[in-house]
């Protein structure tokens, strides 16, 4: 089941949900009403009840923070954001266009932790940047040769509806 993407979990909430139920049980609140007054189910207050009494206090505290730890440290990360904002010229790349693989570089070379370029987006949301792909366009465009041709030449040459002829030779609808 687990949760929706993108919602983090409270641990210390549902620690203090365990703990609350705990409590409710050891009054001699029966598991069911338990469940309904924590809003779980049944199966977790029974969980909860076997748990506490096998390991004690230590069985209903939370287990921490949930996946694999972070590689960058904080200072790591604002290290990379420096070296963001100096641009890929500060590297040596003759573009001022940032791929994920010059990302990577960046990481490695600012930290020393080696990132997969196909990965490196995930440290972008992180530091508050995203994903852009820069708009391409000749450097030789004129605009108002643009705007002329849209409102005079293109009329010009699209085709005009003609009014309507007869019926189609293919016609199998009777007159």
């Amino acid at each position: 089941m687990g949760n929706p993407a993108g919602v983090r979990r409270d641990f210390k909430a549902l620690e203090k949900r365990r703990r609350r139920g705990i409590r409710l049980l050891k009054q001699g609140v029966r598991q069911s009403e338990v469940a309904r007054r924590v809003g779980v189910s049944p199966e977790s207050v029974r969980r909860w009840r076997v748990a506490s009494e096998t390991q004690g206090a230590q069985a209903v505290r939370g287990a921490g923070r949930a996946g694999r730890k972070p590689k960058l440290t904080p200072a790591q990360l604002r290290a990379v954001a420096r070296g963001l904002k100096r641009g890929p010229g500060a590297l040596g790349y003759e573009t001022a266009l940032w791929t994920s693989v010059r990302m990577a570089d960046l990481i490695e070379r600012e930290t020393g932790v080696r990132y997969h370029p196909g990965h490196v987006w995930k440290i972008l949301r992180q530091l508050g940047w995203s994903c852009q792909r820069p708009t391409s366009r000749a450097l030789e465009r004129n605009e108002e040769a643009i705007r002329h041709w849209k409102r005079v030449t293109w009329p010009a040459l699209k085709k005009k509806q003609r009014g309507r002829a007869g019926p189609s030779s293919s016609s199998t609808k009777a007159d």
